[in-house]
């Protein structure tokens, strides 16, 4: 199934929070609390809160720092 152009912009906000929290959420956890009893929760309940949060940030986000990188990329 392919998407039109027009949601591009959301689409590639709503995988690259999903990636990112994914393993960022995993990683921290692991890290702060092991991979013991309770460690699907304890992850789950860090993806849940930071998702959402990562989603604004790249929705808002994206398109100036794209813009950004582009001028610091740019060469003449």
């Amino acid at each position: 199934m392919r998407l039109p152009p027009r949601y591009a912009p959301l689409t590639f906000a709503v995988l690259m929070s999903l990636y990112m929290v994914t393993l960022m959420t995993f990683v921290i956890t692991w890290v702060n609390t092991g991979l013991g009893a309770g460690f699907t929760a304890r992850w789950w309940r860090a993806f849940y809160i930071a998702w959402p949060i990562a989603f604004a940030l790249i929705l808002i986000g994206a398109p100036r720092l794209q813009r950004l990188v582009g001028w610091l990329a740019h060469r003449e």
